[in-house]
């Protein structure tokens, strides 16, 4: 094993594979609603409220609510602490391999 090898470098907050689908998917997208998100990544109302949630108090997404006629709205959108923190990650798992 490689000595430059420190699995401490990953963002536990992203990590998770509901948030880490939630930071992928809207690094490539402006914005993206509940619904949308919800279907891409395949999971319930309930859990993806709760990773939304814990993205949004890191900082890292931010969440609108909003009504669209009668309907509600709510999207997700990445902040530039999101993106810093993601291309941090993505380079933290790159060098894990690297150096694994």
């Amino acid at each position: 094993m490689a000595d430059d090898f420190d699995i401490s470098r990953i963002d536990d907050v992203i990590h998770g594979r509901i948030r880490l689908g939630i930071m992928a998917f809207l690094s490539g997208v402006e914005s993206a609603n509940f619904n949308e998100l919800k279907a891409r990544l395949q999971t319930t109302d309930g859990n993806l409220s709760v990773h939304l949630r814990k993205l949004e108090e890191a900082g890292l997404v931010a969440v609108t609510k909003r009504f669209e006629g009668r309907k509600p709205l709510t999207e997700a959108r990445m902040t530039p602490a999101g993106r810093k923190a993601f291309v941090a990650y993505l380079d933290a798992m790159q060098g894990l391999i690297r150096s694994g």
